[in-house]
């Protein structure tokens, strides 16, 4: 007998690139977002590789259920992963293990 099959979602980066394009797409939600962000779209752009950019995204997805089911069902993934990906990006990267001086 098989275990439920396990899907991987895709990694926060891309989460929070898919939601941004979904809120690109959608007048009211990009309106909402930029007026309550103060950002206007030449900063949202410049600003689509930041990962508190895009944490700040999701947490405004997150504050309103329709818009998080909306958001997470176009980019296929659950909310909860959706939502997950919003600390996640914020969590400082593992650095490569450093080469020991010692000799």
């Amino acid at each position: 007998m098989q275990g439920p099959k396990v899907v991987n979602a895709p990694e926060p980066a891309v989460i929070g690139l898919l939601a941004l394009g979904v809120v690109a797409g959608d007048d009211d939600l990009l309106e909402r977002f930029l007026g309550l962000s103060g950002l206007d779209a030449g900063a949202l752009r410049a600003g689509a590789d930041d990962p508190v950019l895009l944490a700040a995204l999701i947490d405004f997805l997150a504050a309103n259920e329709s818009d998080l089911v909306a958001c997470a069902e176009a980019i296929g993934v659950t909310p909860a992963a959706l939502v997950a990906a919003g600390p996640a990006l914020l969590r400082p990267a593992a650095a490569p293990a450093r080469p020991s001086a010692r000799k």
